[in-house]
C-alpha cells in the first residue's frame, strides 16, 4: 500500500472513503483491518485505533505512528475481545469472508457510542464479478494491481449488492447512504460505500 501501486486508490478510493469517514464528523474510531495504517494517519485529528490480524503489518504501523495499533483477528473482535467505544468503525476493502465477516458486523454495534457508524468500503459487485455469473459465492483471489512480491492470493466471498445490503440488515445495521466511487478515465464504478447506524 504504501509503494502506491494500486492506481484506482491513487485516483479514487483513499479519497472516497476518507471523505466518507468525515462526513460523520468523528472524534474517534477504529479502522478494522487497518494493514500498515494508512488510512489511521490520514484521518488526523481523529483519536484511531487500528486494528489487524497480521503482526508484521501491525510492526509496521506502530513504527510509523499516528494512532493505537492492535493485533486482533476478526474472530476475537466477534467475541467481544476488543474494547473500546467509538463513533465510526471502518472497513476498508477488508472484508473478504463469509461467516467471519457477519460475526464481525454483528459484533461492531457493540463498540460505537451514541449516533456512531459503520462505514464499509469494497469492491463494486458490478465489476468485481468480472465474467462469472452475478450471484454470491467465493471467488478466487487476486493481486491484480500488486507488485510481483504479491503471491498466492486468498480466495474471497463475493456478494451483490442486494446481498451486501441485506447482510448489513441480518447483522443489526440500518443502511443511510451507499456511495459509488467511479473511476476518472473508465468511467466504472470502482468501490461502493455503505454507511450504516445500528438498529
Amino acid at each position: 500500500m504504501r509503494g502506491g501501486e494500486i492506481e484506482s486508490r491513487k485516483l479514487v478510493t483513499d479519497k472516497a472513503i476518507v471523505d466518507a469517514v468525515r462526513s460523520r464528523s468523528p472524534r474517534s474510531g477504529i479502522d478494522i483491518g487497518s494493514g500498515e495504517g494508512w488510512l489511521v494517519r490520514a484521518l488526523d485529528g481523529v483519536a484511531m485505533i487500528g486494528v489487524d490480524v497480521v503482526p508484521g503489518l501491525i510492526d509496521k504501523a506502530n513504527a510509523a505512528g499516528g494512532g493505537d495499533f492492535r493485533v486482533m483477528s476478526y474472530e476475537e473482535i466477534g467475541a467481544g475481545a476488543l474494547d473500546a467505544a467509538v463513533d465510526v468503525a471502518i472497513c476498508n476493502f477488508s472484508l473478504i469472508g463469509k461467516e467471519s465477516v457477519n460475526s464481525l458486523l454483528r459484533a461492531v454495534p457493540s463498540l460505537l457510542n451514541p449516533g456512531g457508524a459503520l462505514v464499509v468500503q469494497t469492491l463494486h459487485p458490478h465489476v468485481a464479478c468480472g465474467e462469472a455469473a452475478y450471484q454470491d459465492g467465493w471467488r478466487e483471489g487476486s493481486w491484480s494491481g500488486f507488485s510481483a512480491d504479491f503471491t498466492d492470493a486468498p480466495p474471497w466471498y463475493f456478494r451483490t449488492l442486494e446481498t451486501w445490503v441485506r447482510t448489513l440488515s441480518d447483522c443489526g445495521f440500518r443502511l443511510l447512504e451507499m456511495r459509488e466511487s467511479i473511476h476518472p478515465t473508465t468511467g466504472k464504478p470502482v468501490s461502493v460505500i455503505f454507511i450504516s447506524e445500528p438498529i
